[in-house]
Order: C-alpha cells, then sequence, then structure tokens
C-alpha cells in the first residue's frame, strides 16, 4: 500500500527488485508479474510475503471456490492473481496512484474465462470505506502491510469494516520490528488471532484473525 522508501538490510538484497520480471509459477499457471522500483518503490516489487502467502493458498487449506476475496495494499497483485486462478471472486487494491500498475499486472496474467473474477479497486486504509459494503469479504488477504507504524490504526479500521463475524484475515508478514508485534497486539482487541504457517526459509509467518464473537452472558 504505502509508496515511501524501504530501508533493506544488505543481505537481503535490492538486486532481485530492479529486475523489470518476477516469473512464478502457481495454479498450474505461469505468472510474470511486472516490477518497477524507481517508479513505485515498494508497490511495485514482489516481496517474499506475497510469495509465501500466494504458496499456502495454493496449499488448499483454505476454501476459494466460490470465496469473495479481497486483497489489500495488494502493490503488485500477486496474491490476488492466485487466488481468482484457484477459483475466488476478488476485488486487487491499493491507493490510486498505484492502481494503473497493478491493473496492467492483473490483466496480463489472469486468462479472459477468470478476468471478470477479478477487480482492481482503489482503498486507502481508513478513508473510501464506503465504497465497500460492510462484512462484504468472506477472506481478506495481505503480505507484508504492516510495517509502517503511522497506518496501524487505519489499517484496524479497515479490517474492521470489511469483516464479518464469518470473515477469515490471512496476514502474511517478516516480523522485523517491535512495532510489528505492536500491531498483532492492537489486532488481538477486536480479532482471534493464530499463526498458521511459518516458512523458515523466507523467515515471513502467516496470521489469520476472525472477529471475536461477544459473549452472550454479558
Amino acid at each position: 500500500m504505502a509508496l515511501v522508501p524501504y530501508v533493506e538490510t544488505a543481505e537481503m538484497g535490492l538486486q532481485r527488485f530492479h529486475k523489470p520480471l518476477a516469473t512464478f509459477s502457481f495454479a498450474n499457471h505461469t505468472i510474470q508479474i511486472r516490477q518497477d522500483w524507481k517508479q513505485l518503490g515498494v508497490a511495485a516489487v514482489v516481496w517474499d510475503a506475497a510469495v509465501v502467502l500466494a504458496t499456502y493458498l495454493e496449499m488448499g487449506t483454505v476454501e476459494l471456490r466460490g470465496c469473495s476475496a479481497v486483497e489489500l495494499g495488494a502493490g503488485t497483485g500477486l496474491v490476488g492473481i492466485v487466488a481468482a486462478l484457484l477459483g475466488a471472486h476478488v476485488t486487487i487494491t491499493d491507493r490510486k496512484i498505484a492502481l494503473e500498475f497493478l491493473k496492467s499486472n492483473v490483466q496480463a496474467n489472469l486468462p479472459p474465462h477468470i478476468q471478470p473474477k477479478a477487480v482492481v479497486k482503489e482503498l486507502t486504509w481508513g478513508q473510501n470505506l464506503g465504497s465497500f459494503s460492510p462484512g462484504e469479504f468472506d477472506l481478506i488477504l495481505g503480505a507484508d502491510i504492516i510495517y509502517l507504524e503511522e497506518t496501524f490504526t487505519d489499517l484496524l479500521q479497515t479490517l474492521e469494516h470489511l469483516c464479518s463475524n464469518h470473515s477469515v484475515v490471512l496476514l502474511a508478514c517478516r516480523i522485523r520490528y517491535e512495532r510489528d508485534y505492536n500491531f498483532l497486539a492492537m489486532l488481538e482487541r477486536q480479532f482471534t488471532v493464530s499463526k498458521v504457517h511459518y516458512d523458515s526459509e523466507k523467515d515471513v509467518h502467516i496470521y489469520k484473525a476472525q472477529r471475536r464473537f461477544l459473549r452472550e452472558d454479558l
């Protein structure tokens, strides 16, 4: 989501982000994602968390056929593209400045008969929520979207708006800083949170969150 400078450590390396294309194989399709670090920074490259979340979806742990899903802070759109290929109806979102780039990747990687299942739509967390019905989605997806502390309140408000009592949130992230744990603590005030997957090679966690049910005896 955030179009801001991002500091990477030397060992993680930035070289792969400067490649114009990143190629993946998911759902029996070859996916070629266009990258543009110079123009859009973090929003226009494929982060490890997106690859891990897409892999997790492909494992079949979540039933995607006929599912209504939304990807937040989609950037290149890899996760939303994979969700659509696996049968979900996906709304793939990011800020306005990134939409044309995002749309080009979605259109280039979805066959014509699947393209109607994927909609690219503007969503700035905490702002244009009126464009989305409360509790509209069965599944909310986010890859590497919790690293900016100033966005945490807006992101939490967005999750609360989009979720029904039956919605599932899947957030993939690398825990880099204490503030990342702070967001998970904020999330746990409104949602039941559990870690459902860890990729040790890429050091990426996937957390599952669902709205807490109010106790009937209160």
